[in-house]
């Protein structure tokens, strides 16, 4: 070999594996990069109530409980223009509920974004809503369910976001979610949180630790292949899920594991799989071993019962924010730093 030629071997080298290395140094720098906490909020602060979603048709009690609420806590309150606004199926057309959710974005009088509910119709809105002002100045934005991608889309800015009760979630009778009610109050305030979950003969045992990431299954499922998708490498995933058949769910999972979604995981919480209908063939199996089947090739812990979801009692959490997950057979911890 020509002297020539083997210095333009050795740059050529140079030039692929140093291009490479950086590359990867760059992602590996953005997926381990914590992400930027708002601040929690104080009395005096306010929340603005929006309905980025479905209809709030005589709905108008639970808003003025979740007025009640806020102002017994100290907090102010506005109301967007549009809330009880009605385009067929959703709050509003798509341009009026992302006027309101944009306005709260925008508006530096405000610290909390709660959302009255979900139902469906956060993902018409996801790209036109512009998030410029909101990463210089970022307020915590609340909600589940259909509100997981708007969770997504904050996530991948690179901000905190709470997966917490909604408006709607409030009852005449306050005792009936008090831990949903507390736990979300403590999260917004800024209080430490940590769960104990009861155990499940499904548990798959172990440890880990990691920013966690995710929300309702369907959502997670929709967004794939999208920006708004989360890479969860390196990262707890959590689930959750309502209404939805067992083979429904189980397509979720394989379509989510062929893209590769679970590859680099480092655990799986999963929350409540409320109200599934039954289909004419049976699926055979319970839905926990369902999940179990599905992701039997990977060996990341899996934590069953908590109680997060579609149910009464919905314990807050912070997405973007590093746990530490504990699971056993007779109890799981989730500890949140």
């Amino acid at each position: 070999m020509s002297k020539n030629l083997l210095i333009l071997s050795l740059f050529c080298i140079a030039f692929f594996f140093g291009k490479n290395l950086v590359l990867a140094q760059s992602s590996l720098s953005q997926n381990t990069k914590e992400l930027i906490q708002p601040p929690y909020l104080k009395i005096g602060d306010t929340v603005a109530i929006v309905a980025p979603s479905g209809i709030l048709k005589n709905r108008t009690k639970e808003i003025d409980q979740a007025k009640d609420l806020l102002k017994s806590w100290g907090l102010n309150v506005v109301v967007g223009k549009h809330v009880f606004s009605k385009a067929n199926h959703f709050a509003g057309t798509d341009d009026e509920r992302c006027e309101d959710f944009q306005n709260a974005l925008n508006d530096p009088t405000v610290s909390a974004i709660w959302c009255a509910r979900g139902g469906y119709g956060t993902v018409r809105i996801l790209d036109k809503l512009d998030f410029s002002i909101f990463k210089k100045k970022p307020k915590w934005v609340i909600g589940y369910s259909d509100i997981t991608a708007l969770h997504n889309q904050i996530h991948n800015v690179g901000v905190e976001s709470i997966h917490a009760m909604m408006c709607t979630s409030l009852q005449d009778d306050l005792s009936s979610i008090a831990e949903t009610v507390s736990t979300f109050k403590d999260a917004i305030f800024g209080k430490s949180l940590s769960y104990t979950l009861k155990g499940s003969k499904h548990n798959k045992t172990g440890q880990a630790s990691g920013e966690l990431v995710g929300g309702n299954l369907t959502m997670l499922h929709t967004m794939l292949g999208s920006k708004t998708s989360i890479d969860v490498s390196g990262k707890i995933l959590f689930i959750e899920e309502i209404g939805e058949y067992k083979y429904h769910i189980d397509r979720m999972l394989q379509s989510l594991k062929r893209a590769g979604y679970f590859d680099d995981c480092k655990g799986l919480i999963v929350g409540d799989m409320s109200k599934l209908r039954k289909n004419t063939t049976l699926w055979g199996t319970s839905v926990e071993q369902l999940i179990l089947d599905a992701l039997a090739d990977f060996d990341f812990p899996i934590a069953f019962n908590m109680p997060a979801g579609h149910e009464k009692d919905n314990r807050a959490m912070i997405l973007g924010r590093t746990i530490q997950l504990t699971v056993g057979s007779e109890q799981s911890t989730v500890i949140f730093e």
